[in-house]
């Protein structure tokens, strides 16, 4: 656990699916159900559970790639499928999480989403909501990116938005349920925050609380952290 007042941190950088939305048991994880059944049919789906944790270690490319043994053309095929369920599904946030979000701005901080689902997905989950009246849009979005130099864990999201939004490192607090969102912390040389709302696998937990600077179990606990409550 670090000490560092909350108070500190100009710049909120969230994760989406999982962190965000409640968005795998619905949609990611049936997607790769049907993804199974045309490109592996001889071969049984993963547990809801086993599935959070092949996206946590070795994560998803590491686990379709390196277990799964699919070629290219079958990550084209598997990235096809998927994208017809997130086209087709819209995740609801979990409840709470834009009035935080809109308060955090509120007190001048600035909100990024960095994350493996596909940006127009994500600036779409957020107009759809209209529980605060009119939609909350973050400031930027970074989503998926063929170049895995690009996404998370690499480093460069977060060194983009420094540069982007002139901050330093110690300005910014990484929000995510899984490791990919924790290395890419450590790697920027940011803090994180472990978010345990959408999910709670002992193996993650455990490895998120052990390295991530805070970890929350609820929506409410961190909201309390982030706001000074």
């Amino acid at each position: 656990m670090s000490p560092k007042p909350p108070s500190a941190f100009t710049c909120l950088v969230i994760d989406h699916d999982d962190t965000s939305v409640a968005s795998t048991p619905g949609i990611h994880y049936p997607a790769h159900v049907e993804a199974l059944r045309q490109l592996r049919p001889r071969l049984a789906p993963l547990s809801l559970e086993d599935w959070f944790r092949k996206n946590f270690s070795p994560g998803l490319m590491g686990y379709l790639v390196g277990e799964l043994a699919f070629t290219p053309a079958e990550v084209a095929i598997n990235h096809s499928i998927w994208r017809s369920f997130t086209a087709s599904r819209v995740p609801a946030f979990y409840p709470g999480f834009l009035a935080l979000l809109a308060e955090f701005r509120r007190r001048g901080g600035i909100v990024v989403v960095v994350s493996h689902s596909e940006t127009d997905k994500i600036l779409r989950d957020y107009v759809a909501d209209s529980s605060l009246g009119e939609p909350f849009l973050p400031d930027a979005i970074l989503g998926w990116n063929d170049d895995p130099m690009l996404r998370k864990p690499s480093a460069y999201p977060i060194h983009a938005v420094l540069d982007r939004f002139a901050l330093n490192p110690e300005q910014v607090l990484v929000l995510d349920d899984l490791k990919p969102g924790l290395d890419m912390a450590l790697a920027a040389g940011v803090a994180c925050a472990g978010a345990g709302w959408g999910h709670d696998i002992a193996e993650i937990r455990a490895v998120m609380f052990a390295h991530c600077h805070w970890y929350f179990h609820t929506l409410e606990t961190f909201s309390g952290f982030l706001l000074g409550a």
